[in-house]
């Protein structure tokens, strides 16, 4: 009975963590759409100070959208482990990424095409091999658990290493240092990821009739999840107002990501009693990912499609062969062939009507 109603929380918490990349992806669209609208009738834009925004209805449900994956990706914390549904959000940047070519006209080239495959791929693997926590149904439970020795250091190490980064390395490396600010937010986030599993559960017992809100824990979930996130937003704004937004979401990804699956095993022991075939399909999985939003994000201003393959492909053979192109001849290449191919064409269809051929016609 225990086994399959764990297998049913944890189908539950596949549903809302992927439901949840698919609105927070489709939010970002709308609310794009929204303000384009909103730049073709001539109103002030967003960046410009403007707020005709909130008389949009597009964008509106844009941000309904956001709402409704936030709660769902909340939601999931309480049926499945922090394993899977951390990685899973990588989805939603692969929906944004694929909505956008539909819907914005935004062209996904091929690194972005196969960013989105391995993104799938290594989603799926993650699936298949995720660890099974802990049972934790009570906040007694959940009270246990946060006192144990193990936690205590590693929450412990978070704030002082947090605090180090704040007041001491910020002010003097922040601005040039990408790392300072997405570590800060990132570590901080496995704290805030706790606290929401914890909340998660208080939920559920306060749906159960149980009287959750004269539990202490239940306060301090909650004051610490406020501080967490305001910490979070904090910092990745600053990090996303200095550096490229192209470099900060696959960084903040990666060391988000760890740094929760590091806390979750420490808390809910999730990594125990796991196969080592499960372990290193998790991390396979894990490293597909990354690999996918990498090239998805580093590349999506190269325009790079099939149809421009076999060029490179002979521009790298002739580099091969000690013959180096200029920077002018790299540049003027493409035109060359397209002169080439015009001469070509034309005396083929000369010849042609020469012979009698119709189908030079």
């Amino acid at each position: 009975m225990s086994q399959t109603r764990g297998r049913y929380d944890f189908i539950i918490g596949l549903v809302l963590a992927m439901s949840s990349s698919i609105f927070i992806g489709g939010s970002f669209i709308l609310k794009k759409k929204g303000l384009l609208r909103l730049a073709r009738k001539g109103s002030m834009r967003a960046g410009q100070g403007g707020h005709a925004y909130l008389k949009e209805w597009l964008w509106w449900a844009g941000l309904l959208s956001m709402g409704a994956g936030e709660v769902a990706n909340f939601a999931a914390y309480a049926f499945a482990p922090a394993t899977l549904v951390t990685p899973l959000g990588a989805l939603s940047v692969l929906v944004s990424a694929i909505l956008s070519s539909f819907f914005l006209n935004e062209k996904l080239n091929l690194h972005g095409k196969l960013g989105c495959l391995l993104s799938i791929l290594g989603s799926t693997v993650m699936v298949i091999h995720a660890p099974q926590e802990e049972e934790v149904e009570t906040l007694d439970e959940m009270s246990h658990k946060l006192g144990d020795p193990g936690f205590v250091v590693f929450a412990t190490l978070v704030v002082i290493v947090s605090l180090i980064l704040i007041c001491v390395v910020g002010p003097r490396h922040g601005q040039t240092n990408i790392l300072v600010y997405i570590t800060i937010c990132s570590v901080i986030g496995a704290l805030s990821v706790s606290c929401v599993k914890g909340l998660g559960i208080a939920i559920k017992e306060l749906f159960a009739g149980k009287p959750v809100l004269k539990h202490p824990l239940s306060w301090i979930l909650l004051l610490s999840l406020t501080v967490c996130v305001s910490t979070q937003i904090n910092y990745l704004n600053r990090a996303l107002d200095i550096f490229n937004t192209s470099i900060v979401t696959p960084i903040y990804y990666v060391i988000f990501t760890t740094s929760v699956l590091t806390c979750s095993a420490i808390l809910f022991k999730e990594w125990q009693h796991m196969a080592a075939d499960d372990v290193i399909g998790t991390f396979s999985g894990f490293l597909t990912i990354i690999v996918g939003i990498f090239l998805l994000h580093a590349f999506k201003d190269v325009n790079f499609t099939l149809a421009n393959l076999p060029v490179s492909l002979r521009k790298d053979d002739r580099t091969a062969n000690g013959t180096l192109l200029s920077t002018y001849d790299s540049f003027n290449d493409d035109d060359e062939n397209s002169a080439c191919l015009g001469e070509v064409q034309s005396t083929e269809s000369l010849s042609a009507r020469r012979n009698g051929s119709l189908s030079a016609f």
